[in-house]
């Protein structure tokens, strides 16, 4: 099984509110810095995302990928990668926990990334850690200014 990379970040939000960014693709570039294109297209007959493409600009990483979600109740969102230029695999989870009776919510992301340019395992998670830390501080920022889908 392939390592992966996890972090958890507070949000004075219910998780209700937090999915609620989490689940609009659309808006991703407004807030997330990398993502400079996102295109759903494909939604389940809940109306949620089964397959988004984005395209990012990470510095020295720039690609054009599809990822496919899977959605666990109200509270988890998966993603697992369709197609892409530079990446091999890309598997990540949100997972929301409420707290505080439904007031704030313990949000923790897990992401395994593998490239198809040869790299150190310590630099590929490294390289992860980064992108984890600058999301969920992104979706902090995000949901706690009051910018809602």
């Amino acid at each position: 099984m392939a390592e992966h990379t996890s972090s958890n970040i507070m949000i004075e939000a219910a998780p209700g509110e937090v999915m609620s960014v989490i689940s609009d693709f659309d808006r991703y570039p407004e807030w997330t810095g990398e993502v400079k294109e996102a295109e759903v297209l494909a939604k389940d007959d809940r109306g949620r995302a089964e397959q988004v493409r984005l395209v990012l600009d990470a510095g020295a990483i720039k690609d054009d990928h599809t990822l496919a979600y899977t959605w666990t109740g109200e509270n988890e969102v998966s993603w697992t990668l369709v197609k892409s230029q530079m990446l091999r695999s890309l598997d990540g989870t949100y997972r929301l926990t409420p707290a505080d009776g439904g007031a704030r919510t313990e949000v923790t992301y897990q992401l395994t990334v593998d490239v198809k340019i040869p790299m150190l395992g310590m630099i590929k998670r490294k390289a992860e850690k980064v992108i984890i830390d600058r999301a969920l501080a992104g979706l902090k920022k995000r949901v706690e200014s009051g910018a809602r889908a």
